[in-house]
């Protein structure tokens, strides 16, 4: 399957809020939420794309002509490159009413088992996402990583306990989605914003690697790394939680200043190729996670169509290392771009 195919296909099944642009920037979509848009006026989308596009790759072919190598280590795992496709809650709610977000998850880690990373998955508001996404994760080489909405510490820990026969890599809590307007009223009382003390306990409880999503400065992974997080993910939840944020290109470099090497660093939003994660890795993130082109690809696909999405996103990656004088990915940095 190419990806075209892809694209024209999910044009048929997606459903009227997303337009399947063939580069995913946010755009057409705008502020349309529940839907794939950035909150109001809609911009957020579209200026974590452009951040990317502004950074400007070095090319250096004056190296040895070996083989490339994308393999990396993150938090124990061992990935074949370094990306994990990101969560979505309720596809039901911002694409078709049938839809049915527990299959998504069920054939992105069928994809990502075949193409040795892994992905990480939430449940928007349907608790009943988590029974079968580890039946998924048990499935597929125990690739799924539970990505938790900041309901109450004891609603967390006892989604938690859902995993006790089969502890996953690593647990994650998003601390931004607390800002999401459908959210807000089903996370209930002592739901929404987290404390540092609250994200000490929820690490204790973990007992597996535990990571912190919705990083946006310095001061914040700051927090994040005080609180235990052995890796945080710099996000704004793609521009759906609050309007005229920095993108996430831009606070990157400050984070990666301020907490490199005290916990592993993460990057989303507007990566849309293999040239992005290049850069994400040059300024110093560990790795990145891509969400909307891997649910289009889904719509396009299937799991064949996250497969060929994954395949265009490492070709791309490889090219630009092959370029660029980088030959394996502890060779990237920041010499090879141009900020």
């Amino acid at each position: 399957m190419e990806y075209s195919e892809v694209l024209e296909n999910a044009k048929k099944t997606i459903g009227k809020n997303c337009m399947v642009c063939p580069v995913c920037n946010g755009l057409a979509c705008k502020n349309t939420m529940p839907g794939p848009g950035s909150k109001a006026p809609g911009n957020g989308a579209n200026d974590n794309y452009n951040a990317w596009k502004k950074i400007k790759l070095e090319v250096d072919t004056f190296v040895a002509n070996a083989p490339i190598d994308t393999g990396i280590e993150l938090l124990g795992m061992n990935l074949s490159m370094p990306l994990i496709t990101a969560p979505i809650g309720s596809i039901a709610m911002q694409f078709n009413p049938t839809d049915d977000v527990a299959d998504f998850n069920e054939k992105c880690m069928a994809a990502c088992e075949t193409r040795g990373i892994f992905h990480a998955y939430g449940n928007g508001r349907d608790k009943r996402v988590w029974d079968r996404a580890i039946e998924s994760g048990k499935a597929h080489n125990n690739n799924g990583i539970p990505v938790f909405n900041p309901g109450t510490n004891e609603g967390i820990e006892a989604l938690m306990d859902l995993y006790k026969d089969c502890l996953p890599q690593a647990m994650c809590v998003v601390v931004d989605s607390a800002g999401l307007p459908h959210l807000k009223t089903f996370n209930g009382k002592g739901g929404g914003t987290k404390t540092i003390e609250d994200l000490k306990e929820l690490k204790a409880y973990a007992k597996v690697p535990f990571i912190v999503k919705g990083i946006m400065s310095a001061r914040t992974a700051l927090k994040a790394v005080e609180a235990g997080a052995d890796a945080i993910i710099v996000s704004n939840h793609g521009g759906r939680v609050l309007s005229d944020t920095p993108a996430t290109a831009e606070v990157l470099p400050e984070i990666v200043d301020a907490v490199k090497g005290k916990a592993k660093i993460l990057v989303d939003g507007g990566i849309r190729s293999g040239l992005d994660v290049f850069k994400a890795l040059a300024i110093g993130a560990d790795a990145c996670l891509i969400c909307r082109p891997v649910l289009i690809s889904y719509y396009g696909g299937g799991q064949e169509g996250i497969e060929c999405y994954i395949d265009k996103i490492k070709a791309e990656l490889e090219d630009t290392m092959y370029m660029c004088g980088a030959r394996k990915i502890s060779d990237i940095d920041r010499s090879m771009i141009r900020m």
